[in-house]
C-alpha cells in the first residue's frame, strides 16, 4: 500500500523506505517490485556501484540480485560486457551498466570542474588537457594497455611535458598528463580492461557521450527515483558537482516540468521525479548487510538519520560514509561487520550496537547464509565472540 504526498511532509521513514525498496534492500514481505533484478539492474538501481575495492562492489551487485555470485559479477564485466568498470560519480571508480554509458559520460563531462588541487607548475592548460584526452583516446582505440604502456603512448602524441614528474603519487611521483586520468573516464575515452596478470590494464570502450543537457537531465530523474526526496545540495554531495551549477540545474529542470518539489522532514523544500510522488505506508523493516563503500549509505541524506546517534561515531570516519561495512536493522545503520577469508571458510564478525532480539537474529543469520553464497563460501557468524552459527 502506498500513500501519495502532495500537501503533507514526506516523512524520513517513507523516503528510507522507497530508497530501499528501489534498490532490492528491502525486506521481502513489505517491498512494493518483486522482480529480481541481474547484475547490471542491481547496479542501474543503485546507479552504480563503488569499485575502488572490486571485491565489495561485486557484493554490493550480488547482495541486491538473489541468486547472483561474484563470479556472475565478474562474467557480466568482462565476458558479457553488460557492465563496465571506470571514473563515475565523485571521479572514483564505479562499476556501470555499459548500455547507460552514453547517458554517464554525457552527465559527467558537463559537470563544471572545480579549481585544481595542484601546485601551479604542476597544472596542465586547458589546451594541454583536451590534447591529452585526445591522446588517451587514440592509444587506446582497439588495444588494451597498462598504465605504463599508455603513458608511454600519451608522451609520445603529446610532447615531454606530459611526462614531467609533478604529480604527488603514493610513493613517488606520476606524470604530469595522469591528472586528467578521470577526466579521460568521464568522457568516454577510456575504462578498464581485465587485468594482465595483477596489472590493470585500459581501454576506449567506443561511447559517443550524450549531449550533456539531455544527459543531465536524465542523471537529475533517475538520481531522483534512487534517493529522492532530495535537494541540490545533496545531488552535488553525491557527484562532487559545484553547488551552484547543481541548483541552476535543479531550477531549468523544475521550469520544464522534469522534477517537482515536495516537502521533506528536516530538509524543507525537495524534489523527486515529476509524477513521481508516491511513498510506502509502512516503515522500514528487516536486516542487511551491506559492503564498504555501499552506494546507499553513501547516497542515502540526510545522513544523521541514516546513522542514528551512536552509529554516526561508530560507522562514520570523519563523517564520511562508506569506510566501514554496515548493519542496517530497520533501514538505519544498527552496527557495523567485517569478514576474514581462508579459502572457502569465510569468518564474519557483525558488532551491533544494541543486542539483536531473536527474530533479528534469525533474520542476520539469513543474511550471513546469502553474503556465502554471494561470494561462494561458507559463511560463520559471530557476533560479538560469540558464534552462532556456520558452516563446517
Amino acid at each position: 500500500m502506498t500513500t501519495r504526498a502532495r500537501s503533507t511532509t514526506v516523512s524520513w521513514s517513507q523516503a528510507n523506505a522507497r530508497r530501499l525498496d528501489r534498490q532490492s534492500l528491502a525486506d521481502s514481505a513489505s517491498s512494493a517490485s518483486h522482480a529480481t533484478p541481474d547484475a547490471a539492474g542491481a547496479v542501474a538501481s543503485m546507479l552504480g556501484a563503488h569499485a575502488q575495492v572490486l571485491s565489495a562492489a561485486e557484493l554490493s551487485v550480488a547482495l541486491r540480485a538473489p541468486g547472483v555470485t561474484r563470479t556472475d559479477v565478474r562474467a557480466a564485466l568482462w565476458a558479457d560486457r553488460a557492465l563496465v568498470k571506470t571514473f563515475g560519480p565523485r571521479g572514483t571508480v564505479h562499476l556501470l551498466p555499459a548500455e547507460e554509458l552514453p547517458m554517464w559520460t554525457g552527465a559527467l563531462s558537463a559537470v563544471p570542474s572545480g579549481g585544481s588541487p595542484f601546485s601551479k607548475d604542476a597544472r596542465m592548460t586547458p589546451e594541454q588537457v583536451e590534447e591529452v584526452v585526445a591522446a588517451v583516446a587514440g592509444s587506446l582505440t582497439g588495444a588494451e594497455l597498462t598504465i605504463d604502456e599508455l603513458s608511454d603512448e600519451v608522451i609520445a602524441r603529446t610532447g615531454p611535458w606530459a611526462g614531467d614528474l609533478v604529480m604527488p603519487a603514493f610513493q613517488g611521483m606520476w606524470p604530469r598528463w595522469r591528472q586528467v586520468l578521470h577526466l579521460a573516464g568521464h568522457r568516454g575515452a577510456l575504462c578498464y580492461a581485465p587485468n594482465r596478470g595483477r596489472k590493470a590494464t585500459y581501454t576506449n570502450p567506443g561511447t559517443v557521450p550524450m549531449p550533456g543537457p539531455e544527459a543531465t537531465a536524465e542523471l537529475v530523474g533517475r538520481y531522483l527515483r534512487a534517493y529522492g526526496p532530495a535537494t541540490p545540495v545533496h545531488f552535488a554531495q553525491w557527484l562532487s558537482a559545484p553547488r551552484g551549477w547543481a541548483g541552476r540545474l535543479f531550477e531549468d529542470l523544475a521550469g520544464a516540468g522534469a522534477i517537482e518539489e515536495i516537502a521533506f522532514e528536516d530538509c524543507g523544500p525537495a524534489w523527486v521525479a515529476a509524477g513521481d510522488t508516491r511513498f510506502p505506508s509502512s516503515e522500514p523493516r528487516g536486516v542487511r548487510l551491506l559492503p564498504y563503500f555501499d552506494a546507499f549509505t553513501i547516497a542515502s541524506r540526510p545522513r544523521e538519520r541514516l546513522f542514528p546517534g551512536a552509529a554516526y561515531g561508530r560507522a562514520l570516519a570523519g563523517g564520511q560514509a562508506g569506510n566501514f561495512p554496515v548493519l542496517l536493522v530497520d533501514g538505519t545503520v544498527a552496527g557495523v561487520w567485517h569478514q576474514r577469508r581462508s579459502g572457502k571458510r569465510i569468518a564474519v564478525t557483525v558488532e551491533p550496537l544494541s543486542p539483536l532480539d531473536e527474530g533479528r537474529m534469525r533474520a542476520l543469520e539469513e543474511q550471513v547464509e546469502g553474503l556465502g553464497r554471494a561470494l561462494e563460501g561458507s559463511p560463520e557468524l559471530t557476533v560479538g565472540k560469540v558464534t552462532v552459527g556456520g558452516h563446517a
